[in-house]
């Protein structure tokens, strides 16, 4: 398994991104965004996307140059319409847009239509935070994922990412699927010929649940904790699809299927917490020293709260480089040659 350091994996992207037709900016901030996902160890929205990414753009399923429109804005609310651009490029406006109307009002949402996929949400809610507000990402997805008691597709992984600003610590972030896993970590299990995934993550095509990652391939992801989950990702399709007046469930399209414009829509929100509590970042300081200080139950050393698990992973793999699966490389190197770019500068 090669492994590569995070700033070598950055410029050869950013290079095979600029060659597909990608202004150079935007080249940058989506192979940052993918990469920043590996050094926090959620390979699942990392740099494996990138093939995907190249692809929709050799079949022409995405425009790689378009930056999108402010369709209305009143007062703390603002719709936009991505054109079919890159998610990230799309996603960078609509984050800019909420941290603005925020500042101004207090509070601020954001939604976008006919954007394409933005990686890791965490990335978008990580950026509000970094401004002084706390900040939520929503985005829908391809429909591979059936409702509670059925066995189609009718919801995507629907992400819900929180993160807030704290005083001593880097930010809290929850950032998580209305699935018990994303999609991505099949697709990933799948491209690099894994045999088997875990319990609880899919079912076969005739609603079955399963740990074959071919039948889940083929299947459909299960939604987290039964009913709830698809409780949750419905309540993102309607903060997404149906607030954007984009596409909703089935009339999107996705990363693997060709011929078929994503659709996806995401939502931003922004809360500017000063206006509210001018002691935020202490009171929640005080609440995160609250929570780690009980005791850890058996077959544990330590409380966690959540994006410690990923921040000592980035420390880790910023040092020591970032590992990438066999089939991962392969299709990175498949989909870049389509653009004339090689492996060069890229070498583990």
């Amino acid at each position: 398994m090669p492994v590569v350091k995070a700033e070598a994996l950055t410029a050869w992207s950013q290079k095979a991104l600029i060659a597909a037709g990608v202004r150079d900016d935007h080249a940058h901030l989506v192979a940052a965004s993918l990469v920043s996902a590996n050094l926090r160890g959620v390979d699942s929205h990392g740099i494996h996307l990138l093939a995907s990414y190249l692809d929709q753009i050799a079949a022409g399923d995405v425009d790689p140059r378009a930056v999108g429109e402010v369709v209305t804005e009143s007062g703390g609310c603002l719709v936009y319409d991505g054109l079919n651009g890159l998610g990230q490029v799309v996603s960078d406006i609509c984050v800019s847009h909420a941290i603005r109307l925020a500042s101004a009002n207090g509070i601020a949402i954001v939604t976008a239509r006919e954007s394409n996929h933005f990686g890791s949400a965490a990335w978008w809610a990580r950026r509000i935070a970094e401004s002084g507000q706390i900040g939520m990402a929503f985005c829908n997805a391809s429909p591979i994922v059936a409702p509670w008691q059925g066995k189609e597709g009718r919801f995507g992984t629907n992400p819900i990412c929180m993160a807030v600003p704290v005083g001593k610590r880097d930010p809290w972030l929850l950032d998580m699927a209305t699935t018990t896993v994303a999609a991505n970590r099949v697709f990933k299990a799948y491209n690099n010929r894994e045999r088997e995934i875990p319990s609880g993550w899919a079912m076969d095509q005739d609603g079955i649940p399963t740990t074959n990652t071919d039948a889940a391939y083929a299947g459909l992801l299960m939604p987290l904790g039964g009913y709830k989950g698809s409780g949750l990702a419905m309540m993102v399709e309607i903060l997404c699809g149906v607030l954007s007046g984009g596409a909703m469930s089935t009339e999107l399209g996705g990363l693997r299927v060709r011929g078929k414009r994503f659709r996806a829509s995401q939502t931003f929100l922004a809360i500017d917490v000063a206006r509210m509590q001018p002691e935020f970042t202490d009171r929640l300081d005080w609440l995160i020293d609250e929570v780690k200080s009980a005791a850890p139950a058996s077959g544990f050393n330590e409380v966690l709260v959540a994006n410690e698990p990923e921040l000592r992973m980035e420390r880790h793999r910023r040092e020591h480089g970032l590992p990438i699966p066999d089939g991962t490389w392969a299709g990175l190197l498949k989909s870049a040659s389509h653009f004339g770019v090689s492996p060069g500068g890229l070498e583990p």
